[in-house]
């Protein structure tokens, strides 16, 4: 094709399919143009000048030689035993904080809640506030000595769990390419403490665009090894394309990454909520060909939601001997979170997604947990923020129910379920030994595994 024909029909594609070049769809028609992405003496990118004296400034710790020396252990940083949603310091739900992999490890922390601002995808930016914004959704309540069960099962996480406020992962606001390394160590090092004899901490990722599942996952895999970790998927986009304009990781490439890598084997792969306009018929081909699983709106549509959610829970109970959900906001319709890059109509509602997430967690092995694309800036009101927070805390809660048994098949609270008559409300006490769950210890990496330091 001559090269004016060719810019002719680029700049045509661009006026015509902006929707697809905001979830990366351009590499599709590039690759089947056969065109080369880089002309004769074209250079990739730009060398980075690495004796700048800020060219690790992103990822380098705080000098701590002179900070008043204490034992190892988390940080309650709030000054009274309770307050209100609007008060305190904000962490993530109010809660102390760990600063070290030492920390985590003295306190027996069992779920490590952490920030990562990640925000160079191709749709509306914004997600770089989204750890922020979470720390702040809280918008009715209060925290510390109140009791706030959540009243489906009757089960506080807060008070079932120890759980920390981790921080913030370190990131390079200008390269995800160099940011996803520090990042996969940043959550290895957390999940990889055992705060009992092989029980792990569990990482909860609060993003930040979805270029974070790549990091995230390798990082679960980092610990319990290669092909060992299955992932429960929720996104209105399959979020698996080769590249984006030449990059090999974005928002729209974390899942083929991860198959690429073979860091997750496709049958593995389980997808929830897509919808609209990506994946095409060629991106169904390449999941189909590489065993993924996948439930459409239009499977929802077909079926009804009761069918396929327990399809996704058998699913999740199949194959994988750990699970990391990566939950992507815009799988819920945009009237419910219209704050973030992406938007979609026709997605699932709150009342779908949450009991989902309640059970995977209850009845699954999670072992890890992220939340992504939330974009504050593109939501004046405090909803998106409010349906965020409400999801992890559906995660946290089915955690808390696994913790103390209440993992039978969609358990509910005879208190909250039935009236008129006296129950009794079930004990919290270790089932039948044929109905405990056995925790299988962790298979080591095929690799020797890697030590943890201690900062």
């Amino acid at each position: 094709m001559h090269k004016s024909t060719r810019l002719t029909a680029l700049v045509a594609a661009l006026a015509t399919s902006s929707a697809a070049l905001a979830v990366g769809l351009l590499d599709i028609s590039l690759e089947k143009q056969g065109n080369a992405p880089i002309r004769d003496g074209e250079e990739p990118v730009i060398p980075l000048n690495t004796k700048d004296q800020s060219y690790n400034i992103w990822d380098t710790l705080r000098d701590t030689s002179k900070d008043p020396k204490r034992e190892p252990g988390i940080i309650n940083v709030q000054k009274y035993e309770m307050g209100y949603s609007w008060s305190g310091i904000p962490t993530f739900f109010h809660l102390p904080i760990a600063l070290t992999p030492a920390d985590l490890k003295a306190s027996k922390v069992e779920v490590a809640i952490m920030g990562a601002y990640t925000d160079m995808s191709s749709g509306m930016r914004g997600a770089a506030h989204g750890p922020s914004a979470f720390r702040n959704s809280e918008v009715y309540g209060g925290w510390g000595v109140v009791e706030l069960p959540h009243m489906h099962v009757m089960v506080d996480p807060t008070k079932e769990l120890v759980m920390a406020d981790y921080g913030d992962a370190p990131i390079d606001i200008m390269s995800t390419e160099r940011s996803v390394h520090a990042i996969r160590e940043f959550v290895r090092q957390a999940a990889a403490v055992e705060y009992a004899p092989g029980k792990h901490v569990m990482p909860v990722i609060i993003g930040g665009d979805h270029s974070l599942m790549y990091p995230d996952v390798a990082a679960l895999t980092d610990v319990y090894g290669k092909g060992n970790v299955g992932v429960i998927h929720f996104d209105a986009h399959f979020d698996a394309s080769k590249y984006a304009m030449g990059h090999l990781i974005n928002h729209g490439t974390p899942v083929y990454r991860l198959i690429e890598e073979s860091l997750v084997p496709g049958k593995n792969f389980i997808q929830v909520g897509l919808r609209g306009y990506y994946p095409d018929e060629e991106s169904f081909k390449w999941m189909r060909s590489n065993g993924l699983r996948y439930h459409t709106m239009a499977e929802v549509e077909k079926r009804g939601w009761d069918a396929v959610m327990e399809d996704v829970i058998k699913e999740a109970q199949d194959g994988p001997e750990y699970l990391f959900i990566s939950f992507d906001v815009d799988v819920l319709d945009p009237a419910f979170v219209p704050g973030t890059g992406t938007p979609e109509p026709g997605g699932l509602t709150p009342r779908e997604a949450f009991p989902l997430v309640r059970r995977l967690c209850a009845e699954s092995n999670v072992v890890g947990f992220e939340l992504v694309e939330l974009n504050p800036l593109a939501d004046p009101t405090y909803v998106s923020a409010m349906n965020a927070n409400r999801i992890v805390r559906e995660c946290l809660t089915g955690l808390a129910m696994r913790k103390l048994f209440l993992n039978k098949k969609h358990y509910l609270s005879p208190l909250t379920t039935e009236h008129g008559n006296p129950v009794k409300t079930p004990a919290r006490e270790e089932p039948a030994k044929k109905e405990a769950p056995t925790a299988a210890p962790i298979k080591p990496p095929a690799k020797t595994p890697v030590e943890v330091p201690i900062q």
